[in-house]
């Protein structure tokens, strides 16, 4: 039986949308799943993200050992002999993706060589460290539908289809400074086995828009299974740290649990130009602009949270002594509670990491962050609280604003108004 068959579901050829066009109802109007919109797609959350790395292998013992991701799937790049000319000399050709959760992959990493090689006739900017920002969207047509929106708006296009592994439908544009997005459904959930999807179930991954219906991820499964597939020969990681902490109550090989991806921090060129596509284009809204060191600071939300997004000009850089190659100003990870945020201090100092010292000011929405350095000069901000906002409750100057000295901290502080709201973590620590 051939699992890569693109059999449509009964009523398929039908007009998309009740007859609509790419979701459009004219005059900047769209139909996304019966509510009216100003854009084809509403983002909900930061689904994953992905670094570019001079030092690989530092890197990848820095996010794998000392902060927990584990690794989904490595994907070697010189696997296609055709390839491997092209790589010679760079050591590791792999792009590790890499889990907190249940998410196939909320963080991703690779040897920034390769990247700058494989997009070369791309728009991209060579020694650029973010790899991609991936936001998630509602529905597989909400990322179809968007398509065509941004070849309406001039947004530069990457690509679209769908990725393996991963399992991912998603279109990636670009942003002025061509940072590259990318929008997405349906990535894969890796279960209580630890195990990522056969390879064989690649064969369902697509390098351009798909027609619309596709088949569900059930009748894939039941393909598979048809066509003998061993549905456990999947990657899986296993820890290789003993599980010596016991983190409320669960035996962790870190005193602690990330369960939360972002907010992103960009080093930019043009404050308003990188800020108008995220809010008009992208549909970002508009929390707080601060002047921290005499640089702009722009904050944006997708969903709840204070900000996912934090937009700074790049003169702020050199202030702040961050690596002058890297435009990724900050990449946030939230912790289970304020506990495990002063144990991650101390376990990551023991371990050799650098605790930074950052201005409070470019963490607003945040109470206490812990700003330690991975192995290429990036600011990683460890923290425990994000405010909740919504369109009607947002302040202008918040009372919220991140200490981020650890040796000022309290043992136990007391609880805000929405502690513990927001995103919720699925699943256990381990």
């Amino acid at each position: 039986m051939n699992i890569a068959a693109k059999t449509p579901a009964q009523g398929a050829g039908t007009p998309e949308n009740g007859g609509l066009e790419n979701g459009a109802l004219g005059n900047g109007q769209y139909d996304v799943g019966g509510v009216v919109l100003g854009r084809p797609f509403k983002i909900r959350r930061l689904g994953h993200f992905g670094f570019s790395a001079k030092n690989l292998a530092a890197c990848l013992e820095f996010y794998t050992k000392d902060i927990g991701f584990k690794i989904t799937d490595p994907m070697n790049f010189a696997a296609n002999p055709a390839n491997r000319d092209k790589f010679a000399g760079i050591e590791d050709t792999h792009q590790y993706f890499m889990r907190h959760g249940t998410d196939h992959h909320s963080f991703v990493l690779a040897d920034r060589r390769i990247i700058d090689i494989n997009y070369a006739d791309k728009p991209h900017k060579p020694r650029h460290s973010v790899n991609q920002m991936t936001w998630q969207v509602g529905s597989l047509r909400e990322v179809v539908n968007a398509i065509a929106y941004f070849e309406n708006t001039g947004t530069p296009i990457n690509r679209a289809g769908r990725d393996m592994p991963g399992s991912n439908w998603h279109v990636y544009p670009f942003d002025p400074e061509f940072h590259r997005n990318e929008l997405y459904y349906g990535i894969e959930q890796i279960g209580w086995n630890g195990k990522a999807k056969p390879k064989e179930l690649y064969a369902r991954g697509f390098h351009h828009a798909p027609d619309l219906p596709q088949i569900s991820e059930e009748e894939e499964i039941a393909r598979a299974e048809a066509a003998g597939v061993d549905m456990s020969s999947g990657f899986r990681q296993r820890e290789d740290m003993p599980e010596t902490y016991d983190v409320d109550g669960v035996l962790l090989a870190r005193p602690f649990k990330v369960v939360k991806i972002g907010p992103v921090g960009l080093y930019v060129d043009d404050v308003d130009a990188v800020s108008r596509f995220y809010e008009e284009v992208m549909g970002f809204s508009f929390t707080r602009e601060s002047t921290i060191q005499g640089a702009r600071c722009r904050f944006l939300r997708c969903n709840t949270e204070h900000h996912s997004l934090a937009i700074c000009d790049k003169s702020l850089r050199a202030r702040l002594g961050a690596a002058e190659d890297t435009t990724c100003m900050s990449f946030g990870l939230q912790l289970a509670n304020y506990r495990q945020l002063r144990d991650a201090v101390d376990f990551l100092t023991s371990r050799g990491r650098r605790i930074v010292d950052m201005p409070g000011d470019l963490f607003p929405g945040m109470d206490y962050a812990a700003c330690v350095e991975d192995p290429d000069g990036v600011r990683v901000i460890l923290y425990c609280y994000m405010e909740q906002v919504t369109a009607r409750s947002i302040a202008a100057q918040p009372a919220v604003v991140a200490n981020t000295q650890p040796a000022t901290w309290p043992q136990r502080i007391a609880p805000r108004e929405d502690v513990y709201d927001g995103e919720a973590y699925l699943g256990p620590w381990g």
